[in-house]
């Protein structure tokens, strides 16, 4: 797998991490079987896509990309959909996150 593709699978496991996150939201504490069984599809996918990731990322560039797009997703969508707070340090600390992600993309040398 190129290099090239592999951002592209790794931004689709990110996305797959924030379903899942936002997801556990929904299920209720897991009593709710729709919402449980689409969380639990989005975690095998997230997984399972990094996993092919990581065929042609370094390993710590790919885990941090990972759990960064997560992170920044599911607080983006918490402020958005359950009307989390969204002061001006929690929005300077999600860009923050979204430096470093574009910082580890830039820094990662290219390959194949």
């Amino acid at each position: 797998m190129s290099q090239g593709i592999a951002w592209l699978v790794l931004f689709v496991a990110g996305l797959c991490e924030i379903g899942w996150a936002v997801g556990l939201k929904y299920t209720e504490g897991f009593s709710r079987p729709w919402p449980s069984v689409g969380t639990a599809a989005a975690m095998v996918a997230s997984v399972v896509l990094l996993g092919l990731a990581l065929k042609a990322l370094p390993l710590g560039t790919a885990y941090a990309v990972w759990t960064g797009i997560g992170a920044v997703g599911t607080a983006i969508l918490g402020i958005f959909l359950l009307d989390e707070p969204r002061d001006a340090l929690r929005l300077a600390c999600i860009a923050l996150i979204v430096a470093g992600i574009v910082g580890l993309k830039l820094a990662t040398p290219p390959g194949d």
